[in-house]
Parts: structure tokens; C-alpha cells; sequence
């Protein structure tokens, strides 16, 4: 477990931003970080895609009401070029991106469809023990019936980079269940120097891509590549699945929530505060109310008609379900 006497060390925040949904979700990040965290000492950076040969159009936010309201939450536009990734494959934003931060500087990567809900002085990192969120499904990779089967999958994969494949794996899980192998989500990641985390990071995945292990012979890459790749990285690094403790970073401090018909459905009746909240100013309004999902669903109150669909108490298992319903209620959107 990380060491809960570590002095508290300062560290950068990073979400990627660009046209379209990240843009507002940006505004939300970093509006219930000022709100909930007003002691975060640490820059936080908005990593903005730019134009170029991998992007079809214009990736970077060029809505000057968006960039004000950045400006006044305190949040800095970090320009990154798309040198492996960009169009075809967008998550690889949250890969490149991390060349551009200040170098030997500790960060935390965030998903940008993420709320702030508690003071995040709270959270022990231990930016030498690299971690990243264990919110996660078992959707990669899907074994077939005659093989390989996860760990030999996996395993392929360890191998590939000289890792220690067996100090990975949970003892405490059978084999062939996919919590025995390390898995993490993609939505936040930490380690004390982002450029060399994120150097590891690309060169992985881009390995993974362009010369994939046979053992990954039809397995979809898309759009797992950065969740195949991430575990990886972190087991390099020193890092696993118990860096942080449980119930803070996807609990009491942050909220990870995807999608807003989602973050109704299925979120805390504090997240949903937090949000209502902070979207609440009269400034950030007008500029939210450009993205329909948020004009409805928040301020319109059709958010409020997702909820009563679901028991946050008995919701169903798999996300696929909870989408289906809120689809067959005509509250969808995205």
C-alpha cells in the first residue's frame, strides 16, 4: 500500500480538451476543482490536440467563450502535437500529450469526463509507485473457446517488454478470471515524471499496434489499445493495483462518470450536487448551455427523469444495460 506517512508532495493535473464534448467537460473538471479542492496548489493543464496531417479537421478549442472560461478557472492550454495517433485512434491524446508537460514533474492524468467531489489533498500519491483506476469491466481481452486464454495473452505481453509477468498477476484470484491479470482503466494514471511515463507509454502501444504478439491474433485493439498498454507501463514502473487506497480517486474525491446520461443514472447524490453546483454561475451557464446534453439534461432537468429510472442501490450489472434502458426511455444523448 502506499505509505500513508509520505509528506504530501505537489503535483500538475493534465486533461485533454479539444472541439466538440471534452471542451464542456473540461469546464465541469475544472470548475468542481476550484470548488471542492481550493487548497490544489498545483497547475492544472488543459492538453489541446493541434491541427495536422492526423487529424481530419480541427481538433483544438477554438471557441474563444470555452478558452475565457478556462482562463478564468485557472486552468493553462497545453498545445500537443499528434505525431502516432490523432484521428484514427483519439485516445491516444491522453498518450502523447504527456510530452508536453513540465519533465521531473509529478502529475495526475485525468479523464476530462471526470468531477472533482472531494479535497484531493486527501489522496496519499506516491508518485514513485505509479497507479491508475481499477473502475473497470473485464473487457479485454475476449479469449476464445480454443485459446489462448488470458494468461497466455497476457503473458505475451510481459514477455514483449522483459517484464516480470508473474509478480503482476492477484494470487488471490483463480486463473483464467480476468482480475487475476493487472487491468486497469485508462480514466486516471500518476507517476512522478510525465514525460518519461509517457515515452514508455507510447512506445508500448505503438509496439502493440503496429506488431502485435500472435497471441493477440483477432483481438480488437480498438478502442482498448490504451487500457492493453497501461498496466504495462505502471508494473515498469514499480507501480500495481494497490497504489492508492480504495474508495478515494472513483469514490469520496473523484467521480468518473462517462457520459451524462450515465452520471445520472448511476452516480452518487453527491457527484450530482457537485455538478449542479458548479454549473450553477451565471458565466459558466451561458457557455455550458452550448453543449445540448448539459442544456438538458443539467439545467432543463431531464437529468432528474434519468435518475427516477434506476435504484442506485440494484443497478443492473453491465453498463450496456443501463444505457439500453435510458435509450427505450428517450433520454439518451451524447
Amino acid at each position: 500500500m502506499a505509505n500513508k506517512s509520505a509528506p504530501r508532495q505537489a503535483f500538475n493535473i493534465v486533461i485533454v480538451g479539444q472541439s466538440g464534448r471534452l471542451q464542456y467537460e473540461a469546464l465541469l473538471f475544472a470548475a468542481s476543482l476550484r470548488a471542492m479542492s481550493p487548497g490544489f496548489e498545483g497547475r492544472l493543464f488543459v492538453a489541446v490536440p493541434q491541427p495536422g496531417p492526423l487529424w481530419e479537421d480541427n481538433p483544438a478549442i477554438r471557441s474563444a467563450e470555452v478558452l475565457d472560461a478556462l482562463d478564468r478557472l485557472g486552468a493553462e492550454i497545453l498545445p500537443f502535437e499528434s505525431h502516432v495517433f490523432g484521428q484514427s485512434y483519439p485516445q491516444g491524446n491522453k498518450i502523447e500529450c504527456l510530452s508536453a508537460l513540465p519533465e521531473g514533474e509529478p502529475f495526475v492524468f485525468f479523464d476530462s469526463d471526470t468531477l472533482i467531489t472531494g479535497d484531493l489533498a486527501r489522496v496519499p500519491f506516491d508518485f514513485d509507485r505509479p497507479g491508475a483506476s481499477l473502475r473497470r469491466e473485464g473487457t479485454w481481452p475476449e479469449p476464445t473457446l480454443y485459446g489462448p486464454g488470458y494468461g497466455a495473452i497476457w503473458k505475451s505481453l510481459y514477455d514483449r517488454f522483459g517484464l516480470d509477468y508473474e509478480r503482476s498477476l492477484d494470487p488471490g484470484q483463480p486463473d483464467e478470471y480476468w482480475k487475476k491479470y493487472l487491468y486497469f482503466n485508462a480514466g486516471y494514471f500518476f507517476h512522478r515524471c510525465p514525460r518519461a511515463f509517457g515515452a514508455r507509454f507510447l512506445d508500448y502501444a505503438r509496439s502493440i499496434r503496429d506488431d502485435p504478439p500472435v497471441e493477440l491474433a483477432g483481438q480488437p485493439l480498438d478502442p482498448w489499445l490504451d487500457q492493453i498498454a497501461l498496466p504495462l507501463v505502471i508494473h515498469s514502473f514499480g507501480g500495481g493495483r494497490d497504489a492508492l487506497p480504495p474508495g478515494l480517486l472513483d469514490g469520496d474525491i473523484t467521480c468518473h462518470y462517462r457520459l451524462f446520461p450515465l452520471l445520472y443514472a448511476r452516480e452518487s447524490d453527491h457527484a450530482i450536487e457537485v455538478l449542479e453546483q458548479v454549473a450553477a454561475p451565471n458565466k459558466l451557464k451561458k457557455v455550458l448551455k452550448g453543449y445540448e446534453p448539459i442544456k438538458r439534461l443539467v439545467y432543463q432537468g431531464r437529468g432528474a427523469k434519468v435518475r427516477a429510472l434506476f435504484d442506485r442501490d440494484h443497478l443492473p450489472r453491465r453498463e450496456q444495460a443501463i444505457r439500453n434502458r435510458i435509450k427505450a426511455n428517450g433520454f439518451w444523448m451524447r
